[in-house]
């Protein structure tokens, strides 16, 4: 007996260290979830913007890009249509037909007076065979337009993001200035923490505890200013990039650790040939002048006389209904009033109040139009290439002199705080070091920037895509 009640205890006891298991680990099980979703969430929300993705997300949201992908679509049905137009047209007609009073009658072919019933039916057919060049310059038409609409279709994407690589740098910009007046502000603070220290073991005078209270008050002002530029600059990258604005958007600052500036001898000219035969911008135009040029020969040919070939099929039923004799069966009329005919359609222009005479001017002019554009879209994309190959030699030029300027002015303020902080040197001469560094670190960021801006906009003329996949 006593065996089998040790026995009972023994295993209730295990039940009970079972259940105590199983809730401790549904609690870890629950904990370790709850952890995880959290590091998820947060990773989500930190997610760092890179400017790939900014311009990315700006093509693949935004309500242009969209417009222009719906009207490259009407530019492939407009060929598909003049593609179409080559083809006869078929055209068939079914009518029926009460008539009173006086009318012919099929039969004798006489006027009578009665109620008569038409039921016609028939099938037409026109067969083009010269309209001026007409329909072969629609058709090529609208084959520049598709390739015009692709490439504007592309041409939008560069220049979107173009807009926000250009909202992407500023943005950047001031998100390290933003941080270097928080920086500033922070030394400033501690300065004036060790003035006031030594003010009260007499080793500084009053005058140098206002002077480094000013600069405090002005770094704290500065900080607030460039904390309303760069939230000015984000607001103009999401709207850039159709970007929400209640959502946090983090920016790629490692970009700014660009130390690499390798010197280039590339050719403008040989930049700008092959931007004038593959950049979208000078693409656009050359489409421009073709399409002006189909429409010019469109609107010539209409002066020109029409030939076209035209042929159909027709029958009817026919019925007296005050007639009561007998009517021949419907099926019957049909095959024995069938008719069939064919002919050429000739049609030459004379006069229409110079309608077609005043077109054709207006058609010569444009195409004349969009041959001077084209001409300046081309002097004007060879000053851009050029401009921007200048400017990336320039400003990798100048990041490299800046660096080593900020180099000398941070070295040059720490003397100059020691020797304030010695007595040798004046509040003044700290403040007036302390913003010159602060002058050529916002220097050299930006010189760093738009370095590596004026090389994505040369690679973009080389043909590289502004996106890297």
């Amino acid at each position: 007996m006593l065996i089998n009640r040790l026995l009972i205890v023994l295993a209730r006891s295990l039940q009970l260290f079972d259940q105590k298991m199983i809730i401790v680990m549904k609690k870890i099980v629950f904990t370790s979830i709850l952890s995880l979703s959290v590091m998820l969430s947060v990773t989500a929300q930190e997610k760092i913007w890179t400017l790939n993705d900014c311009m990315r997300y700006a093509i693949t949201y935004s309500p242009k890009v969209r417009q222009m992908v719906y009207t490259n679509n009407s530019y492939q049905a407009d060929q598909v249509a003049a593609t179409a137009s080559f083809l006869p047209s078929i055209t068939t007609q079914s009518y029926a037909q009460y008539r009173f009073g006086r009318a012919i009658d099929p039969g004798t072919n006489t006027y009578v007076h009665t109620t008569t019933f038409n039921n016609g039916y028939g099938a037409y057919m026109t067969i083009p065979v010269f309209n001026g060049g007409q329909l072969i310059n629609q058709w090529r038409l609208a084959n520049v337009n598709r390739h015009m609409g692709r490439n504007d279709l592309q041409k939008q994407k560069d220049d979107l993001a173009v807009s926000v690589m250009d909202a992407f740098v500023n943005a950047v910009y001031y998100r390290g200035t933003l941080k270097m007046a928080d920086e500033k502000l922070q030394e400033s603070r501690s300065t004036l923490h060790k003035t006031q220290t030594q003010e009260e073991l007499g080793l500084k005078g009053k005058a140098d505890v206002a002077q480094i209270e000013a600069q405090v008050a002005t770094d704290d002002y500065n900080l607030t200013h460039q904390e309303n530029l760069y939230n000015a600059a984000m607001m103009n990258l999401k709207k850039f990039m159709n970007f929400s604005t209640d959502s946090v958007l983090a920016v790629d600052t490692l970009v700014t650790n660009q130390n690499n500036y390798p010197a280039s001898d590339e050719s403008v000219t040989d930049i700008f040939n092959y931007a004038v035969d593959n950049n979208p911008t000078a693409l656009q135009a050359n489409f421009q002048w073709k399409a002006s040029r189909m429409t010019y020969l469109i609107t010539k040919g209409k002066l020109l006389p029409t030939l076209s070939i035209e042929g159909g099929v027709t029958t009817q039923y026919y019925e007296n209904l005050k007639d009561n004799t007998g009517v021949s069966s419907f099926k019957s009329q049909f095959k024995n009033n069938r008719g069939e005919y064919f002919y050429l359609n000739f049609t030459f222009p004379l006069f229409d109040g110079l309608s077609r005479v005043t077109a054709l001017r207006k058609a010569r002019n444009n195409m004349r139009i969009a041959f001077e554009k084209q001409t300046d879209t081309y002097r004007q994309l060879q000053a851009d290439i050029e401009q921007a190959v200048l400017d990336r030699e320039g400003f990798a030029k100048e990041a490299i002199q800046m660096q080593k300027k900020v180099d000398a002015d941070a070295f040059a303020y720490k003397v100059t705080l020691r020797k304030f902080e010695e007595g040798l040197m004046s509040p003044i001469d700290v403040q007036t070091s302390a913003n010159i560094l602060l002058t050529s670190k916002a220097d050299l960021l930006q010189k760093k920037l738009l370095y590596i801006m004026k090389s994505k906009l040369v690679d973009y003329y080389k043909g590289q895509p502004l996106i890297n996949e």
